[in-house]
């Protein structure tokens, strides 16, 4: 599902939701850039479990594929490499994580999210508590994966368990939200109007499941646990920071 836009109207300018936006535009400008060398940006910048939990000093392997020549013709070996050190403190990649995507698609995706959520739960909250929120939840959804993936040599980059916190709180802020949703079928693509706690629910049981099949499968392509951590971590904060649910606006 894409959310399209909602029907809550933002009366202050979301500074700190287009601050976010642009600084990941930037970062992504610059892995683009990297081209091949993207992968040590990756490695530097983002969140990878095993460096987090391995004991100090102990260096993290991660596998790699090498095309080599042999008298029986071009094989390719599978290898181990070292892993690279991170550009800044190791925990700190909680948050430079946020920064960084994947591709076109995923960083376009969650981009589309934040501006779409985002500016609701920032007028509501006020720019400072919006900020703490955002990187607050962020950063407990990196810890939810690092959980789940305690050992795991792969960089997690993206800021989709951030804008899941997002979603989260603009659950408990705008109860009697409406979000107008295209949904991508094989042939078409309908527009429909759905009320904002179906299209979070459904959204939220979509990681669930996935983050369940995940965990079975040993799979380690999508962060979900993140996702989910994210959600619920935003849900709570929302509650406990004190903004009433909204009332639903009046449609003349």
């Amino acid at each position: 599902m894409i959310p399209l836009h909602d029907d809550i109207s933002a009366e202050r300018k979301p500074v700190v939701n287009c601050a976010v936006i642009l600084l990941c535009t930037i970062m992504f400008v610059v892995q683009l850039w990297s081209g091949v060398g993207n992968m040590g940006v990756v490695e530097k910048l983002g969140m990878v479990p095993a460096r987090l939990t391995a004991p100090q000093g102990e260096q993290v392997l991660v596998p790699e594929q090498m095309i080599v020549e042999t008298p029986m013709g071009t094989q390719l070996i599978e290898g181990f490499r070292p892993l690279e050190s991170a550009a800044v403190p190791e925990w700190f990649t909680l948050i430079t994580c946020m920064f960084l995507h994947g591709g076109w698609l995923h960083f376009l995706g969650n981009m589309w999210f934040l501006w779409v959520f985002g500016d609701n739960v920032e007028d509501r909250l006020g720019h400072v508590a919006f900020g703490a929120l955002y990187f607050g939840t962020g950063i407990i959804a990196g810890l939810s994966h690092l959980i789940v993936n305690f050992e795991s040599a792969v960089p997690t980059i993206g800021a989709s368990g951030a804008i899941a916190g997002v979603m989260g709180a603009y659950l408990y802020m705008f109860p009697h939200a409406r979000v107008v949703t295209m949904v991508p079928l094989v042939f078409v693509w309908p527009v429909i109007e759905l009320p904002g706690p179906i299209f979070l629910g459904i959204w939220f049981l979509m990681q669930f499941w996935s983050g369940a099949i995940a965990v079975s499968a040993a799979s380690e392509g999508v962060a979900w646990w993140a996702h989910i951590g994210g959600f619920i971590a935003g849900l709570a904060c929302a509650a406990a920071l004190g903004p009433r649910p909204a009332e639903p606006q009046a449609v003349e």
